[in-house]
């Protein structure tokens, strides 16, 4: 049997949400396969919590744990990290480093996802439809006409390198953006300021088996609250209805632009573009390389509504990372 490292945690406020994505990874991984070895990765260490709650560190050194008089060796890591150090590529080059499989997409594409305005970067010259987009970094001057004349109001002020909507505002007069400004730059020093655009909100999983690359049916996220936010993500304050409701030849098209964008940034995993359907056409906002797994997240409905189960995707997707590494 092999052994498998679910990594989960993380240093950032999104550490408790990866807490439960690891869960539910490590409850669906098929048993009769993997010996399946939940890894903490926190601030306050990184271990594995035993039957009998004793923590029992990682060696650094080859990223191996000891049970007893037993030393495990991980044949791969399942990455459901949010944030920082495992989605922002540092986890995949440690990783890399000492020949261990990972899930997740490579350190170099991980660093550029993460970083949002990186992510959009790269992509303009393939001729992704996004909408307009201001940069700003902490200590630069505020211009609040000059931001206000590019994107228009209203729009969204978020933290450059973040997930799960913390550090995200929604700013509807020109006296609100300071504050927003404020709410941002408390998670990054580096913020993204972006139109609003009106329309249907979709997210799309994507994963490559091979040289096949698969994408999920669309889910169609409906809020409650003004949009997507943390309460209305894990609140249980939305709906998420998958299929989405756009019609088979939006879907398809969604669908083909979430693989292309899969493709152009060379990921590999299960990863997660978010799109804004405006007039029409989806423009795209995001793309998460380590999307939320947990009972809340959208990938495990829409596994299921694919027809397929998670234990079979998850283990699709553990044993091409680990021949694609062989290769």
């Amino acid at each position: 049997m092999k052994n498998i490292a679910v990594l989960m945690g993380g240093y950032s406020s999104e550490w408790e949400i990866s807490m439960k994505s690891g869960g539910v990874v490590s409850q669906h991984l098929d048993k009769t396969r993997y010996r399946v070895f939940p890894i903490s990765i926190l601030k306050d260490g990184w271990y594995y919590t035993d039957e009998q709650g004793q923590k029992l560190p990682v060696d650094k050194n080859d990223f191996s744990i000891k049970i007893g008089k037993e030393k495990i060796n991980f044949d791969c890591c399942y990455n459901t990290i949010h944030g920082t150090p495992g989605e922002d590529g540092m986890i995949q080059a440690m990783l890399e480093l000492l020949s261990i499989p990972q899930t997740s997409c490579d350190y170099y594409q991980s660093a550029i996802t993460f970083n949002k305005r990186d992510c959009i970067a790269v992509l303009k010259p393939w001729s992704i439809t996004t909408g307009k987009h201001f940069y700003m970094d902490q200590g630069e001057e505020v211009d609040v006409d000059r931001i206000l004349s590019h994107v228009g109001l209203p729009c969204f002020v978020k933290a450059n390198r973040s997930g799960s909507s913390f550090g995200v505002s929604k700013v509807y007069e020109a006296s609100q953006l300071p504050d927003a400004l404020q709410v941002a730059f408390d998670v990054d020093d580096e913020i993204i300021i972006e139109s609003f655009l009106e329309g249907t909100e979709v997210s799309v999983g994507v994963y490559q088996i091979g040289d096949e690359v698969i994408a999920l049916p669309p889910t169609e996220i409906v809020s409650e609250n003004d949009f997507f936010d943390y309460e209305a993500k894990y609140g249980g304050k939305s709906e998420e209805i998958t299929p989405a409701r756009i019609g088979t030849t939006s879907t398809r098209a969604v669908q083909e632009l979430s693989k292309r964008i899969y493709s152009i940034l060379k990921l590999k995993g299960i990863a997660r573009a978010d799109f804004i359907f405006h007039n029409g056409t989806p423009h795209f906002i995001e793309i998460n390389t380590n999307p939320g797994m947990s009972e809340e997240s959208i990938i495990p409905k829409q596994v299921r509504a694919a027809g397929r189960s998670l234990q079979e995707v998850l283990t699709l997707v553990i044993e091409d990372s680990i021949k694609k590494y062989q290769s």
